[in-house]
Parts: C-alpha cells; sequence; structure tokens
C-alpha cells in the first residue's frame, strides 16, 4: 500500500517562507537601551551591528568637524552610506544620546540641538546588520529608522516609495546636500534633476525612467538588483542586475556628487565589494551599474539649466577629461570664485568694458578665439549672413558683449553672466571671448578721478606758491615728479605688446635671454632648435619653454609672423600653448607653456614599462591634436615631423603635441623632395623622397610608426637586438601580425596582453597609417573612429616599408 504523501506547499506560499527567513536572520541586532550616547572624539568608539558589517557613531572629515554617520566597517575605505548632520559637521564633545524619555537627539559641546528623531514608546535603538539604524518599541516595532530617510545612499533591502528622494553630497568630502537629486515622482515616473542649488527643490529634469503612471517604489533587492517597481510588485525598468548576491558581496548604490564615468553622466551608480579578502585585494568599490538600452543619461556637460549656471556654474565651461569625467574650467582671462570648488563658476580677472561713449574702450580689449565652445542661453542678439571678421568688430564695439559665437556666417552676442558653458567638438562653433589687453587695466572712472586730483593741485598750489620762493620750488618739482610718474606709468606696462586676436606677447630678445639665465638650463634641442628652460618673472615666475630656432634667413620675418599668428590662433587640448615670440634681428625664438612630465619619448623609454592604459589615451591624445591640425583649425597645418620627442606630457600626462607648424619656419630655400628636415628619420613618409606632393597624409604615417611604439614600448629603429629581424619595428610587428604572434612584440607586458583585441585592432590602424600609398592612409579622423571602436578595421595590406 503506497503511503499517502502531503500535498506540497504552493510555490509562492514556499517563497515567502523563504523571503521571511532571510529577512528574520537580516534584522538580527544589539539593543542599545535608553540613556545611550556616543561622544565625538577620536576613541573609536561606536555601535556596531552584531555582524560587525556596520558602524554608527562619530566619523571625522578631514580635519574638520564630525558627521553622525552609518559606514561600511569592515573594509578598508570606511565608506559613508547615511548621515544625520550632513549639513553641519559638529564639533569634538558633541553627543548623541537616546535620552531615557525615548528622545534621539543630537547635541554640540554647549547643549543645542543639531538633529533629533523623536517619537513616544521608543524603548531601544539598534544598529542592524542590513545597515538600517532603527528606533524600536519593547516589542521590536520599529517607530523610526534611517532606510525611511536616506541621504545620497541605498542599501540592498532598501526601497524608495512615491516622493522619496536622494540627494548628492556636495563634493568628495563635503557631505553637504549638492547639485543633484533623484526623486520618485507622484506619477510614479523616477528621474535625475539638477537641483536649484543651494535651496532644496529640483531645477531640470535630465534623465527618467519614464514610468509615469505606473511607478510605485524603487527596490534594491537581496539578489543586487535595481529597479522601478509597479504596485503589484512587477519589474517595469531594470535599473541594474548581476551583481552578485549580497551574501558574497557588500553592496550599495549612490547617487553621486560628479559627473560621468565611460563618458556618461549615470549620476546614480551601483557598487560592490567582496566580503572575503581573499576575492580581491582592492581598497576601493568596483563599479557594477552602466545604464542600459534607452535609459542613458547625458553626458553631465550636455545638461542645461533653465536657469542657474549649468553643471559648471556663471563664466565656466564644462569640458570632458581624459578619464572621460567632466571638468569645469575658467576661459582664458578668467578665474575661480574659489579655487577649491570649481563648480562656483569663475570670474573675470580683468575691468569690463565701459560703455561712456566719450571714453570708449574698443581698442582695449581683444577676443580670445575657443573652437567648439558656447554658453547656450546667453544671447541678446543674433545676425546671419556676416563673416567672423564682422562679428569680432560687432562684439568689440558693444559694451555689453561679454562673448560672440561664430558658426556658418551666422554670429551671436553673449552677456554676462554666462551660463551652461561647455566645450564639444560637436559644436562647430567658435567662441570669440572679449578680454582686456594686458597693457589697459585702468578703470576710466579711476582715470578720471586721477585727472581731478591732479586738478585740484592747481588750486592749493596757487596759495602755496604766495609762500616762499623755496617752497614754490619744492612744490612745483614734487608736482612734476608725481605728473611724471602717472602719465608714463602705463607705458612700462607695455612691454608686452599683444599680437592683435589673439593672447601673443612680443618679448625682446633681452627679456627671453634674462628669463633663461642666458640659455642656462637645455631641455631638448634638435637640428635646426634648441629648447631652454626659463621664467617669467613679469608672470609670477611662470614656467616657460623657450624654443630658438637656428638657420633662420633674415628675409623670412614676414613668413616668421605669419606662421606664428596661425599658430598662435589654434586652440585645443592635446596642443602645446604657444605663449609669445621674439622677432628681433637674426634672432627668433618661440615661447611655449612648461610640460612638467617631459616628452613622451622619456615616458616610453626611460626605464619601468608605462601603464597599458596611459599610453592608450596619450595615443588617443595624439590623434585628436592631429585631427584639429588638419581639419579642424582655420588654417590648416601639417605638422611634418610627429615622433616622440615632439609630444609632451603635462601633469595629469595628457598629450601635448609640440612644435606644430614650426618646419614651415625653415630655411625658405629647401624643396620638398628630399630632406630630413621637415621629418626625423624612421618617421618620415615615404613621398619626402620622390618629388610627390606632400599632404597631411605624412603625418598619419608619422602617426602610425608613432602608435607602434607606444604599443610595443620600443622605438622605431634598435640596432643593438639579437634578432636582425626586430631592428625595424614596423616590418618586426607586421610579421607578427601576420603571423598571429602580436603577443611576441609586447614583451612581457601583461597589461597588454590581457586586452589582445584591443591590441591587434591598434596594430591594424597603424599599418593601415603607414602604406606606402598615401592614398591609402587614412585621415586622423577615420583613426580616431578606428581607435575608439565606431567603425571597423579593415586587414590593412603589406605596408611595403620603405626602409
Amino acid at each position: 500500500m503506497a503511503l499517502a504523501l502531503p500535498n506540497p506547499l504552493p510555490s509562492s506560499l514556499l517563497l515567502l517562507l523563504l523571503m521571511m527567513a532571510c529577512s528574520t536572520s537580516a534584522q538580527t541586532y544589539r539593543n542599545q537601551s535608553l540613556g545611550s550616547s556616543l561622544t565625538a572624539q577620536d576613541d573609536g568608539s561606536s555601535w556596531e551591528s552584531p555582524s560587525g558589517d556596520f558602524s554608527f557613531g562619530f566619523h571625522r572629515i578631514g580635519n574638520g568637524g564630525y558627521l553622525l554617520a552609518i559606514w561600511f566597517s569592515k573594509i578598508p575605505e570606511k565608506t559613508i552610506v547615511w548621515a544625520a548632520n550632513r549639513n553641519n559637521l559638529v564639533p569634538r564633545g558633541s553627543k548623541v544620546q537616546l535620552t531615557t524619555d525615548g528622545q534621539f537627539v543630537l547635541n554640540d559641546p554647549k547643549g543645542k540641538e543639531i538633529w533629533g528623531a523623536v517619537h513616544s514608546g521608543v524603548a531601544h535603538a539598534a544598529m542592524l546588520d542590513s545597515g538600517n539604524l532603527v528606533l524600536a518599541t519593547q516589542n521590536s516595532v520599529y517607530l523610526w529608522e534611517s532606510f525611511n530617510h536616506p541621504t545620497d545612499t541605498i542599501l540592498p533591502t532598501n526601497t524608495i516609495g512615491l516622493l522619496g528622494k536622494l540627494v548628492s553630497r556636495y563634493s568628495k568630502t563635503n557631505y553637504s546636500n549638492g547639485r543633484f537629486q533623484f526623486s520618485l515622482q507622484s506619477n510614479g515616473n523616477f528621474v535625475l534633476q539638477t537641483r536649484d542649488f543651494p535651496l532644496d527643490s529640483a531645477n531640470s529634469d535630465y534623465w527618467s525612467t519614464e514610468t509615469v503612471g505606473s511607478g510605485f517604489q524603487v527596490v534594491f533587492n537581496q539578489s543586487g538588483s535595481i529597479y522601478v517597481a509597479a504596485v503589484n510588485g512587477s519589474i517595469l525598468n531594470m535599473m541594474s542586475s548581476n551583481a552578485g548576491s549580497t551574501q558574497d558581496f557588500y553592496q550599495r548604490a549612490i547617487l553621486e556628487y560628479d559627473g560621468c564615468i565611460y563618458h556618461y553622466n549615470g549620476v546614480f551608480r551601483h557598487y560592490v565589494y567582496p566580503k572575503r579578502p581573499n576575492i580581491s585585494s582592492s581598497r576601493s568599490w568596483p563599479l557594477v551599474w552602466t545604464p542600459i538600452s534607452n535609459f542613458i543619461p547625458p553626458i553631465i556637460c550636455d545638461i542645461l539649466e533653465d536657469t542657474g549656471g549649468g553643471a559648471c556654474g556663471f563664466n565656466s565651461y564644462c569640458k570632458l577629461g581624459d578619464d572621460e569625467r567632466p571638468r569645469c574650467i575658467c576661459p582664458e582671462g578668467y578665474a575661480y570664485i574659489d579655487p577649491d570648488d570649481e563648480r562656483k563658476g569663475c570670474k573675470a580677472n580683468f575691468i569690463q568694458q565701459s560703455c561712456n561713449e566719450s571714453l570708449p574702450e574698443t581698442d582695449l580689449f581683444y577676443l580670445h578665439p575657443m573652437l567648439n565652445t558656447n554658453w547656450p542661453g546667453s544671447d541678446y542678439e543674433h545676425f546671419q549672413g556676416q563673416t567672423e571678421d564682422w562679428c569680432r568688430n560687432a562684439c568689440l564695439g558693444d559694451c555689453f558683449c561679454a562673448v560672440a559665437i561664430f558658426r556658418n556666417r551666422e554670429c551671436s552676442k553673449k552677456r554676462f553672466p554666462l551660463s551652461n558653458g561647455r566645450m564639444d567638438f560637436r559644436f562647430g562653433r567658435t567662441a570669440l571671448v572679449k578680454i582686456r589687453k594686458d597693457d589697459s587695466t585702468f578703470k576710466p572712472s579711476y582715470t578720471d578721478s586721477k585727472k581731478k586730483d591732479r586738478s585740484a593741485l592747481i588750486p592749493i598750489g596757487s596759495v602755496l606758491l604766495s609762500s616762499s620762493v623755496f617752497f614754490n620750488v619744492l612744490l612745483l618739482a614734487a608736482f612734476l615728479a608725481v605728473f611724471r610718474f602717472d602719465y608714463f606709468k602705463p607705458k612700462v606696462i607695455q612691454r608686452y605688446p599683444v599680437m592683435p586676436g589673439m593672447n601673443l606677447r612680443s618679448f625682446t630678445y633681452e627679456e627671453l635671454k634674462n628669463a633663461t639665465d642666458e640659455f642656462k638650463e637645455e631641455l631638448g634641442h634638435g637640428a635646426f632648435s634648441t629648447v631652454y628652460k626659463g621664467a617669467l618673472q613679469s608672470d609670477r615666475g611662470k614656467p616657460v619653454a623657450v624654443k630658438k630656432l637656428n638657420n633662420i634667413v633674415a628675409q623670412g620675418d614676414l613668413e616668421f609672423k605669419a606662421e606664428v599668428s596661425a599658430i598662435g590662433g589654434t586652440n585645443h587640448k592635446n596642443l602645446v600653448q604657444l605663449l609669445g615670440f621674439s622677432n628681433e634681428g637674426q634672432h627668433r625664438l618661440i615661447v611655449y607653456e612648461f610640460m612638467s612630465r617631459g616628452s613622451l619619448a622619456n615616458f616610453l623609454f626611460g626605464g619601468s614599462r608605462p601603464n597599458w592604459y596611459q599610453r592608450i589615451q596619450i595615443a588617443l591624445g595624439t590623434a585628436r591634436g592631429l585631427l584639429y591640425l588638419h581639419e579642424e583649425c582655420s588654417t590648416q597645418i601639417m605638422h611634418c615631423d610627429i615622433k616622440p620627442q615632439n609630444i609632451l606630457l603635462d601633469d595629469s600626462l595628457t598629450a601635448r603635441i609640440s612644435d606644430f607648424g614650426l618646419a614651415k619656419l625653415l630655411k625658405i630655400d629647401q624643396t620638398r623632395t628630399m630632406t630630413g628636415i621637415r621629418g626625423t628619420k624612421g618617421y618620415v613618409a615615404p613621398e619626402w623622397f620622390r618629388n610627390m606632393p606632400v599632404t597631411v597624409k605624412v603625418d598619419v604615417y608619422s602617426f602610425g610608426i608613432l602608435l607602434l611604439e607606444i604599443i610595443c614600448c620600443r622605438k622605431s629603429f634598435e640596432a643593438d637586438v639579437q634578432n636582425e629581424d626586430q631592428i625595424i619595428l614596423a616590418d618586426w610587428v607586421y610579421d607578427c601580425y601576420k603571423e598571429r604572434k602580436l603577443d611576441l612584440s609586447l614583451g612581457n607586458d601583461e597589461e597588454a596582453m590581457s586586452s589582445m583585441k584591443r591590441v591587434e585592432r591598434y596594430v591594424m590602424i597603424a599599418i593601415w597609417c603607414i602604406q606606402e600609398d598615401p592614398s591609402l592612409r587614412p585621415t586622423m579622423k577615420k583613426v580616431i573612429q578606428m581607435m575608439k571602436g565606431v567603425v571597423e578595421v579593415p586587414v590593412p595590406p603589406d605596408p611595403s616599408s620603405f626602409y
């Protein structure tokens, strides 16, 4: 006889019981009885959860005050997930106490209440293993919990209901309310918004889940998924998933204070950290979530505010750095209002143009060009069918005009304050920023007052003249001294005249000789120039690089000025900025900004192998600089000498092309056939030697050789190698590519070998660049598209290396 088995539990009921079991285990806690307290001091005291995963107590912020907070306590980075007094740090000696009458309050050392959570019937407090701080009754009914009052972070098992929100912190070390918030609105739509800072209200929406009418709550479940759910629990929008179980990983989702990562402004990010130390030795949180499908927030620089200064504040502009995070930058002639807070915007370092028609100041200003830059929303006049020169003159003659924007024969004038500034190659606009010239810094009102002061001396002098001849002589001498000093002082400032239309100084040879300590410290040299380090005492000792050109014929004066003007008109983050020049007698000198990290040659070949990612970013930056010279600046410039020695690196290892266009400044009797003049052996395109027309494709060839050097971390020509097949880098790498043995060309570069698909793609790009036939080489625009993976890289033919 078969034994009858009971009916199995319905699957839904079994799932509910399992969830209740998990929930019960997750809510284990240690009670903090009435009268318990914590004091702000550096003794490490806190209320810990039973597992020790979370702590509640005072967390010191830098060298300043204390934050009453909850943080992860078992990992090296004591990450704060909640704070009671985020807008008001408290001093040492402040106290949080659960009073005998059930009040949970934070007081400063003088007893002033800073924050409080008061509920009748509270019997104890507890820090739970979920990261939730609760105030509970004797029967463990929660009367208050931190999960219901999140700051910028949510944790697994935490949900956000209708009208709930997170507000980002202000900065990395400032936990007060910042500039972004996300909110589940009453209509069920989950949105990311800029805030009407410093007010506690939304300004502009810039992303949403488009769940109007159906969204009910944002859920962060124990499986590590974050989604918008409907009332019936169904998933409307999956925001993050596959993060791993909360049993194996600590997890958090935070509304970040800054901008983007991987080019997009996610703002709301999901992080995990392994609970078992042997899994990873990382001290920071790896990122898990990036936006999916059609729900990709815009780049932070693209966010436009109807009111307010935009992502970077007034008179500033937003630009993506090489790490794909946004930077707030002041235009030429402007400085940060607060150097410690770039987002507060910028202020002019000069006196703005007077509207006094009796004292016109048109000649006291110039317009600094900034390519691909715009300040949308500040227009007050717009003109069509005009030239750039017309646009320049219109702005210079208008005292209200702060910036003119020119594109495709369209001219727009913008007034102060400038808002929503951004720089992006997609714009194709040129911003002409009005700046007062260096030799004209006096206010008209100040000048007028001086005149009044001097005229006042006349009646005073007439009275004194009646006293004695001796005093008359003294008075006359003093008056002439004051008059001479006051009127002739501006001429001293004019030692550094500025080229019209650009901020280039014309130095005397003697000034640059003194700046370089008589050309004492050499930074580098080539066949036709030597570079020296200098310091401009007139500019607070600003370090500069002074290039002294050799073999320049005297008749080349006009050509020299024309080329300096062309180069001075360039403006790109991947070009070394030209600051000024000297053109005196036989002396031709060029003054550049000083690059602290030296040349790419020293970086690549100077000892230890540089980081693979850094090398790739340098290659991409160099490509962008060449694209600008070839296609985006007003005058097309062929560099003619791309090599590691001419790629300089700034403090952040950004590639900066130097010497662009200066090949044209050399002897005028040189032709375009035969020559190492317009290039360096090993980087010179074959057409230089074949009397073929020379185009920008010569730079593409040189870039291809440079790209191979960056990939392999070795020079293009090395005679001292064991295998003679490896002497010429281009030939060797092509052989490795054909034989599918590219790893041989990488040495022991484990970082590069872990990314072999990218290595192969970049090698294929380099081979296309060094094709003997110039027509087969891609443009630099195509090179960048292939490097970024936007365009497929076809199989390249044999480059038939010339060498």
